[in-house]
């Protein structure tokens, strides 16, 4: 009997726990899952927001697909991460980008081969890059292009109009003439939560709807491809801040403590996207729990510290971008305790 139970003892090398989750299938079911962002784009914004992004993706797989063959090895544009990426950085474009007059379409085709080729292959591929592709192609672009990244459209009357008026967005407007005139625009404060909600508001392709976003983010939590720790404390510590540090006085400017309008917050700029969809990207954030809260608040103490005090209306993909950096640090801190590990004694505590 004894004998029978040492042969079963089966000892193998890692990994132990097998899943039928593949990166491929990861990574569409993430694309899935931003639709219905995307389809809010496509409905407030017309054929440019499917231009615009269909450009983004073409160029990140023809780019991948370039580059692998240059230096020889096998094709992996089927796996959808360039895809993806091509998707959510056209979701971070302004759909004013269609344009033929100024020519603007290098722009996205452009900004798709740094986020493919610069900040992904040369790290090493899929699982090797140390920044989100889709926002470095984007904080690119907006570095080189700020005038072109910075047309806003007001949302389309038609399906298939190619000509918009141009508009600010509503965090441009806050930054620069307060909430008062921001209210005023939208005729009133409830009024202007439910467009900031829907969507109905300038803004690039997909950030535009909180509503559509916050969809296919609870859809990600359902699938179990992220967990809440990001998402919450990032849009947690915005809440906060935004509350405590928000409000100004109409007639000074000066800071008013606890009176801020965290809701506007929330529900503008690229806040929602980015906290569900770019933050909780799987290579460039911690994967210990306790090290996904702190990167989350800070994450959103940046985008706070860029939005109240800051050159730019929208500071998320700055914040994203520079916590990026943090993370193989935040693993380092808090090192998850090792399975069937035992505490060594120091010879102080064995006294």
């Amino acid at each position: 009997m004894e004998a029978t139970k040492k042969e079963q003892l089966i000892v193998s090398v890692s990994p132990h726990v097998r899943s039928d989750e593949t990166t491929s299938r990861i990574m569409w079911t993430v694309s899935i899952a931003l639709m219905p962002a995307m389809l809010a784009g496509v409905y407030f914004f017309g054929l440019k927001g499917i231009f615009v992004t269909a450009l983004c993706i073409i160029s990140c797989m023809i780019s991948e697909q370039w580059y692998l063959k240059m230096v020889g090895k096998k094709s992996v544009v089927s796996d959808g991460s360039a895809f993806l990426t091509g998707l959510l950085l056209g979701m971070n474009m302004p759909a004013s980008l269609w344009s033929f007059s100024p020519f603007t379409l290098h722009v996205p085709v452009i900004a798709s081969f740094v986020a493919i080729v610069i900040t992904k292959q040369l790290f090493g591929g899929l699982g090797f890059n140390v920044f989100n592709p889709a926002l470095i192609g984007r904080a690119f672009a907006l570095i080189s292009w700020p005038k072109a990244m910075t047309i806003w459209n007001e949302p389309a009357a038609a399906f298939f109009a190619m000509d918009a008026k141009t508009t600010a967005t509503p965090l441009g407007v806050l930054k620069e003439e307060g909430i008062t005139k921001l209210i005023e625009v939208f005729g009133d404060k409830m009024n202007l939560y439910m467009h900031l909600l829907t969507g109905n508001r300038a803004g690039s392709i997909g950030e535009v709807s909180a509503i559509a976003i916050l969809i296919g983010g609870l859809f990600l939590l359902y699938k179990k491809y992220i967990t809440w720790h990001i998402p919450v404390s990032f849009l947690g510590t915005v809440a906060v801040m935004a509350y405590v540090f928000g409000g100004k006085d109409p007639a000074t400017g000066k800071m008013i403590l606890m009176a801020g309008d965290p809701i506007i917050h929330l529900l503008s700029g690229g806040l929602m996207l980015g906290a569900w969809f770019m933050a909780t990207d799987y290579v460039t954030s911690p994967s210990v729990r306790n090290g996904q809260i702190l990167f989350g608040i800070g994450c959103g103490f940046l985008t706070m510290l860029i939005r109240l005090k800051g050159g730019f209306p929208e500071g998320v993909m700055f914040a994203i971008l520079i916590m990026n950096c943090f993370a193989p640090l935040i693993d380092r801190s808090f090192q998850s305790k090792v399975f069937g590990a035992v505490k060594q004694v120091t010879a102080k505590e064995s006294k």
